[in-house]
């Protein structure tokens, strides 16, 4: 089934719009992700010292690649009016069960007012009602206490640790895992 064509670009939260990435975004994210090196490449690899604009070019490539395919939905998460650029957030992993994997950064200038918590509960509902997922896992290393937070206060409900599930700068990581199914969460976006 191709979703690509039935999936809405973009939706909003209380404070936010969140939508696809378009290659106009590129030098938005470039400078989000250049300035936040030092707090995210820890744990998000693709955010490296070297990160360069053709990364964000690269990244908004396989987006789009994979919004077609129906194997991954990524957004960049804005102001309303399109100002100013916070993180970004997806689902990717999709899978027959269906399952998918949810993930989200901010930009280290934003980070601790609750954008990512609040992208996430609405990319929660989101997948829920337009990819048909009916499981959602959060998945982060032990080591990241600011994601685990963020996947709490997001509805997620802790499921264990797995050990060395992650490998991030060639090193393992025991991560946790939470999960949300649709009978955990209220509707709460404004798909458009």
């Amino acid at each position: 089934m191709n979703l690509a064509t039935s999936v809405p670009l973009a939706f909003r939260t209380d404070q936010f719009l969140v939508r696809r990435y378009e290659m106009s975004d590129a030098e938005l994210l470039y400078q989000a992700a250049s300035q936040s090196i030092p707090e995210v490449f820890q744990f998000l690899p693709w955010c490296h010292p070297d990160y360069a604009f053709e990364d964000s070019i690269g990244w908004i490539e396989i987006v789009q690649k994979n919004w077609k395919e129906d194997s991954g939905y990524s957004f960049g998460i804005f102001s309303p009016d399109e100002s100013e650029f916070f993180g970004g957030c997806g689902i990717n992993r999709i899978d027959e069960h269906p399952t998918g994997n949810l993930g989200y950064w901010i930009k280290s200038a934003a980070v601790g007012q609750g954008i990512a918590t609040e992208a996430t509960r609405a990319l929660i509902d989101f997948s829920f009602k337009h990819l048909g997922l009916k499981r959602i896992e959060i998945i982060m290393s032990v080591k990241n206490p600011a994601s685990q937070r963020v996947a709490e206060q997001s509805g997620g409900v802790f499921e264990g640790v797995m050990r060395n599930r992650l490998l991030l700068h060639d090193q393992l990581h025991d991560a946790r895992l939470y999960s949300v199914v649709p009978e955990d969460i209220v509707p709460a976006t404004d798909c458009w």
